[in-house]
């Protein structure tokens, strides 16, 4: 199937992203060293999470499922802070990047249904994820992070020709879609 990358930046513009741009499908390297990270539990999700480690898969599987797709997008959304400290707006921007992020979900998987989005940091669908008492609650909604599937974020970005870093004073959160 042939995608516009026009008509998805459109989509991911209209949905409230700072950015988009075409993924160079060869940047998705599985990293072991990036899924371990998730381990220091600096998100506090590590483990409690159905779309965290270790509950979302091995990095096995995760490349292999990315590898039936051939093309995909990155989305940003990009926060500029008062200072290194205004932790308003690294929450504020986390927390619309997240909305953007499932509302371009949908819209995407009713027109290509095997959509997969890879978002930035743990699942935000619910307040409190239902791992490991009870099965996730809204699976079409949910999402791994990028880094869950041992991606390392800024090299995908480089080597798609993408921007990572917007300067100083700026918070910068990154997701993907791949596309069959």
């Amino acid at each position: 199937m042939d995608y516009s990358v026009e008509e998805l930046k459109k989509l991911a513009e209209e949905e409230g992203f700072t950015n988009a741009g075409q993924l160079n499908i060869k940047a998705l390297v599985f990293m072991p060293e990036v899924r371990e990270m998730c381990s220091a539990d600096k998100c506090h999700a590590y483990g409690k999470n159905w779309r965290c480690p270790p509950a979302c898969g091995s990095l096995e599987e995760s490349a292999a499922l990315a590898a039936q797709y051939s093309f995909g997008m990155i989305v940003q959304t990009v926060g500029k802070m008062e200072d290194e400290y205004d932790y308003e707006t690294i929450e504020r921007a986390g927390a619309e990047h997240a909305s953007s992020f499932i509302s371009l979900m949908r819209k995407l998987k009713a027109k290509y249904p095997d959509v997969l989005g890879m978002g930035a940091g743990t699942c935000r669908r619910c307040k409190k994820c239902t791992y490991p008492d009870a099965p996730c609650r809204f699976p079409e909604d949910s999402y791994s992070s990028m880094e869950a599937y041992g991606l390392w974020v800024s090299k995908v970005c480089e080597l798609s020709g993408v921007p990572y870093n917007y300067g100083k004073n700026t918070i910068a959160y990154t997701s993907c879609f791949l596309l069959k």
